[in-house]
């Protein structure tokens, strides 16, 4: 028992100093809370959402209601309340954002790691398929899959990790090459480790800083790139509370009902900016220098 609390301890204090670099600066705190509020948003919208039985059923007679106290962000155009839609909308993007982003961590990581630890041929044909992908705009190449694949949210999720993945092996890939070089992999090689083990052991814990950093910014990003292809009708498909679908829906009946497209857009706006400025203040808390100071 007491050498766990000894061991955690550094752990306790490393902690500490991340919570306060992160307090420190007020824009990044404010993006921290937003996030959690969404999040717990994501996680509780059964019993935030105030009408959460009208997120797919239809009210035709109060349909396009102006926001009032009985319908805080007013009626879409079935009826249906557009605050509970929104909430709902929430677990939609955000968890449809994190499954995208974690699966193109866990294909592009490893492949980053093996071009820029064996080199040579490896390298060689590693990259070149990643330039191929990276020579397309993320959002035109994940138009193009889904147009593909067919239209709905998982195939935009697929669509998504192949036009995002080969980011993060360039970016694995020239963290890897650096700290082959260093003193304590060129020992691992000498005493006869496996070369799997030195990629695991040393080269992805040690390229773990800038991946988070590029992870949690690339979740805002993620989020617009889905709500951008359900606009198109490309996403999510109807009555799925997608706030790009949504702002897709409310489109023909702007500017008179607004409300339809102003407040998914707000929830956008609000989360996309939260996940870039949070992705910011990691950078700076995961900098050494930072921490010295």
């Amino acid at each position: 028992m007491h050498n766990f609390i000894e061991n955690m301890k550094p752990k306790w204090k490393s902690f500490r100093e991340s919570m306060y670099l992160l307090a420190k600066n007020k824009l990044s705190l404010v993006a921290f809370v937003i996030i959690i509020l969404f999040i717990g948003m994501a996680i509780f919208a059964p019993v935030i959402a105030p009408y959460p039985e009208d997120v797919y059923s239809t009210h035709i007679s109060e349909k396009l209601l102006p926001p009032s106290a009985a319908h805080l962000m007013g009626t879409d155009e079935l009826g249906r309340d557009v605050f509970s839609r929104v909430i709902f909308g929430t677990r939609v993007s955000i968890s449809a954002a994190l499954v995208a982003v974690a699966i193109a961590l866990i294909i592009g990581v490893p492949f980053g790691a093996l071009a820029g630890c064996y080199g040579g041929w490896v390298d060689n044909v590693l990259m070149r398929i990643t330039d191929v992908f990276l020579s397309f705009p993320p959002l035109l190449l994940a138009i193009a899959l889904v147009a593909l694949l067919g239209a709905g949210l998982k195939n935009a999720i697929i669509a998504i990790v192949i036009s995002w993945w080969p980011w993060y092996t360039r970016l694995v890939r020239g963290q890897a090459i650096s700290i082959r070089e260093r003193k304590f992999v060129q020992a691992a090689e000498t005493i006869g480790t496996p070369k799997s083990r030195i990629i695991f052991s040393h080269i992805i814990p040690n390229c773990i800083s800038p991946v988070i950093v590029q992870a949690s910014m690339d979740i805002g990003g993620v989020i617009m790139t889905l709500a951008s292809l359900s606009f198109l009708g490309l996403g999510a498909q109807a009555p799925t509370p997608e706030w790009g679908l949504m702002i897709s829906a409310g489109r023909s009946f702007f500017p008179d009902k607004w409300w339809c497209c102003i407040f998914p857009g707000v929830a956008i706006f609000l989360t996309v900016l939260s996940f870039n400025l949070l992705g910011d203040a990691i950078r700076e808390i995961l900098d050494p220098k930072t921490r010295k100071k």
